[in-house]
C-alpha cells in the first residue's frame, strides 16, 4: 500500500521525498522457517515532514525502522522491498557504504538512552566521535561544534558538562544527549524510535517542543515511531497505523483522528485518557474501549460509590520522613543525606484511590514503599487497618502485609522466571500458610479468572505472556492475601495506551467487587485523572497540594501542579505547531548537608478537602 507518489505537490511544484519506502518486508528466522513481521509497508517522507509509524508493542512499528537502518542481525532476518534515500536504494549498498549513510544522512535515537550511551566515556567524546567518523576535522573543533550541540538542545552549562559521564545526568538530559549526536552530522532524516516513552510527562513536553524546534531550525525530515495517539497528535504531519505487521490505515493525521476508519485505529483513540474529559463526575471513569476487530464500542457501566463512610481511614500517615544518609572519605563519615520523603501526612478509606503524582525523584515510590516497610522510614506514624507499622517486629510486620501488598511497574522484574504463574500467584497463600495447596490452587484459579485470565493458564512461565497479561498476573498474585490495600507502584507505565486503558479498568472492577483501597502512584496525569477519587501532587519528597480529584484538576493551585498538567500531550493536531515552552531545568537535588534543617510547612484550604502548600 503506497501512501503518497514518490513526489509531494508543494506549492504548485513538486518535490522529490529524502526517502522513500516501496514493498518493505521483514521476516526473522524461527525454528528453521522464516516468519514475515512486517508485510508490504510503503511510504515516503517529504522535506521537512514528520510522518509517525504508531501501534502497539508487536505491531511491527521498531523493527520497520530496523530495517531501513539495516541494524537486524543478517543471519537470522530477511529484508525484503526497496528502500530509495537520496537516489540510492539502502538494502543493496554494500556494508561500507551503509555505514557511511548510518550517523551522516540517517540519524537514529532509541528508547532508552542509557543503553545507546557507553558509561565509561564522557558524553562530549562520544558526539565528538560521531563528527571525527564522518568529517575531516580536528579536536578542537570537533569539541566547539560539541559544545554548541550541547547548547542547541538546551542543555545547561553546556561546556562545564562536556566531560561528565551519562550517569551524572538525568534520563531527560540523556536523551537530549542522544539527540546532540544524531544531529552532529546534519543528517537529512531524523528516525525517533519512542524517544519519549520512558520519561515523565513534563520531560516528555519538553524533547517532544525540543524535536519540533530543532526540526524547523535544521529542515530535517522526522520519520516518528510511537505507541502513543497523544504524541502523534503533537508531532506527526502524516501517520500510519500498523498491527501485526500491516500498515491499516494512512493519510494525514487530521483525517486519522477525526475520520479514522479502521476499528484498530478508534480503538488506539479511545484508549488515549483526556485531560479534562471527567465532566463533573466525582467518581472513577472506566476507559472506552473498541473491539479491534469489529470496531464496536464495549458498553460499560458507571463506577459505583465504594468509598468507606466511616471515619477511620484503612490507610493513616502522619509526618511520614524517610532518608538515605551518604557517607564518603576514608572513614566513611556521614557527609549527608537524601531526603526522599519529608514530612508527608496523608490518609486513604475503603473503596478510595488516592494517587500520588509527580516526575522520577519527587519520593512518591519511596513513599509506597516506606508506609509497606519495604524501606523503614526515619521517623513518622503510620497506621494500616489497626497495625501500628513502625513498631512492628518481623512477625508482626509480616502479618501486616496480608493487609497491604504492592504491584510494581514492571511485572516481569516480579515474577520469578522459572517458576510457573500458578506457583507464583499461589505462593504469598502457601507462605502464610492460609491453607493447603489444593485450597490455593483453587484460589488461584478463580482469582486469575477475575482478573480476565484462563485458569488454565496456570501451567505457563512468565515469558509465554504479553506484558499486560503479566500486570494481570502480578494483580492477582497481590489479591491472593485478600489485602484492604493496593500500593500499585507505577503499575500501567510501562504498557501500551490500550492494555493501560484494560488494566486500569480491571482495577476499577476490582475495586468495586472487593471494596479495594489504592494507593496509585503514576507521573502520567491523564490516567491519575480517570481513576482516582483525591489526588496528592508531589515535588522534592513533600506534597505541595492535595484534594478531591475535580477540585485539583478543575482548579490547581501550586505553580508545580499547573507544571504536570500543561505537559500531558492532547490528543488533537489542531495543536501541531504549538510549543509549550517548557522550562529544560532539572528537578533539584534532594540531598542535603547533615546540618540541614526542614522549612516548617504551611498548607491553606482551598476548598473543603483541597489543601495547597503556602510558598
Amino acid at each position: 500500500m503506497l501512501l503518497s507518489g514518490t513526489q509531494f505537490e508543494q506549492s504548485g511544484g513538486s518535490v522529490t521525498p529524502v526517502l522513500s519506502v516501496k514493498n518493505l518486508s521483514t521476516s526473522f528466522r524461527v525454528n528453521d522457517e522464516w516468519k514475515t513481521v512486517v508485510r508490504n509497508i510503503s511510504f515516503d517522507v517529504a522535506p521537512r515532514e514528520t510522518v509517525a509509524i504508531v501501534g502497539e508493542s508487536g505491531s511491527g512499528k521498531s523493527v520497520t525502522s530496523l530495517s531501513i537502518m539495516r541494524l537486524l542481525a543478517k543471519h537470522s532476518s530477511r529484508i525484503e522491498g526497496q528502500v530509495m534515500l537520496g537516489g540510492r536504494d539502502l538494502l543493496s549498498l554494500p556494508e561500507e557504504e551503509m555505514r557511511k549513510v548510518r550517523g551522516n544522512e540517517i540519524s537514529m535515537i532509541f528508547q532508552e538512552p542509557m543503553t545507546s550511551l557507553n558509561p565509561i566515556f564522557p558524553i562530549g567524546k562520544q558526539i565528538a566521535e560521531a563528527l571525527t567518523v564522518h568529517k575531516d576535522i580536528s579536536k578542537a573543533e570537533a569539541k566547539a561544534e560539541v559544545i554548541r550541540l550541547l547548547e542547541k538542545v538546551r542543555i545547561p552549562n553546556a561546556k562545564g558538562r562536556f566531560d561528565e559521564y551519562p550517569h551524572q545526568f538525568s534520563g531527560g538530559m540523556r536523551q537530549r544527549v542522544m539527540i546532540a549526536m544524531a544531529l552532529a552530522s546534519k543528517p537529512k532524516l531524523l528516525i525517533a524510535d519512542e524517544p519519549t516513552t520512558a520519561l515523565d510527562v513534563t520531560i516528555q513536553g519538553q524533547i517532544l517542543d525540543l524535536i519540533k524546534v530543532l526540526q524547523e531550525e535544521e529542515g530535517m525530515s522526522v520519520l516518528f515511531i510511537t505507541h502513543d495517539m497523544g504524541v502523534v497528535a503533537e508531532v506527526a504531519d502524516r501517520t500510519i497505523v500498523m498491527f501485526r505487521g500491516d500498515a491499516v490505515e494512512v493519510g494525514e493525521t487530521d483525517d486519522i483522528f477525526h475520520r479514522g476508519k479502521h476499528p484498530y485505529t478508534r480503538a488506539l483513540l479511545s484508549a488515549v485518557p483526556k485531560l479534562g474529559s471527567m465532566g463533573e463526575s466525582r467518581l472513577p471513569m472506566r476507559f472506552p474501549l473498541i473491539d479491534v476487530k469489529t470496531g464496536e464500542q464495549q458498553i460499560l457501566k458507571d463506577v459505583t460509590d465504594t468509598v468507606s463512610k466511616l471515619k477511620t481511614p484503612i490507610l493513616d500517615v502522619k509526618d511520614l520522613t524517610t532518608r538515605f544518609d551518604i557517607h564518603s572519605g576514608l572513614l566513611g563519615r556521614k557527609t549527608g543525606a537524601v531526603h526522599a520523603v519529608e514530612k508527608v501526612s496523608f490518609n486513604l478509606f475503603e473503596g478510595e484511590t488516592l494517587s500520588l503524582v509527580g516526575e522520577s525523584g519527587c519520593g512518591k515510590s519511596t513513599t509506597g514503599r516506606s508506609v509497606t516497610r519495604l524501606i523503614t522510614p526515619t521517623s513518622g506514624n503510620v497506621q494500616i487497618d489497626g497495625y501500628d507499622v513502625m513498631s512492628l517486629d518481623q512477625h508482626a510486620l509480616r502479618k501486616m502485609r496480608r493487609s497491604i501488598q504492592m504491584v510494581f511497574q514492571d511485572p516481569f522484574a516480579s515474577l520469578n522466571p522459572r517458576m510457573t504463574i500458578g506457583s507464583a500467584v499461589m505462593e504469598p497463600f502457601i507462605e502464610h500458610k492460609l491453607g493447603t495447596k489444593a485450597e490455593a490452587r483453587e484460589k488461584a484459579a478463580a482469582i486469575l479468572e477475575k482478573v480476565g485470565l484462563a485458569a488454565e493458564m496456570m501451567r505457563r512461565f512468565p515469558h509465554e505472556f504479553s506484558g499486560g497479561q503479566r500486570q494481570r498476573i502480578a494483580i492477582a498474585r497481590a489479591l491472593m492475601l485478600d489485602p484492604k490495600v493496593i500500593v500499585a507502584d507505577e503499575a500501567v507505565s510501562a504498557l501500551d495506551v490500550s492494555i493501560k486503558a484494560q488494566v486500569c479498568n480491571l482495577l476499577l472492577d476490582l475495586q468495586e467487587s472487593l471494596n479495594l483501597a489504592f494507593l496509585f502512584i503514576s507521573h502520567d496525569m491523564a490516567v491519575v485523572e480517570r481513576v482516582s477519587h483525591r489526588v496528592a501532587v508531589m515535588y522534592l519528597g513533600e506534597i505541595v497540594e492535595i484534594g478531591p480529584r475535580a477540585a485539583v484538576f478543575e482548579n490547581p493551585q501550586h505553580a508545580y501542579t499547573k507544571k504536570l498538567m500543561s505537559a500531558v500531550p492532547i490528543p488533537d493536531p489542531a495543536r501541531r505547531k504549538i510549543k509549550r515552552n517548557m522550562s529544560t531545568d532539572e528537578i533539584k537535588s534532594p540531598i542535603r548537608s547533615v546540618d540541614y534543617v526542614p522549612p516548617v510547612r504551611e498548607y491553606r484550604e482551598v476548598s473543603e478537602g483541597h489543601l495547597v502548600q503556602v510558598a
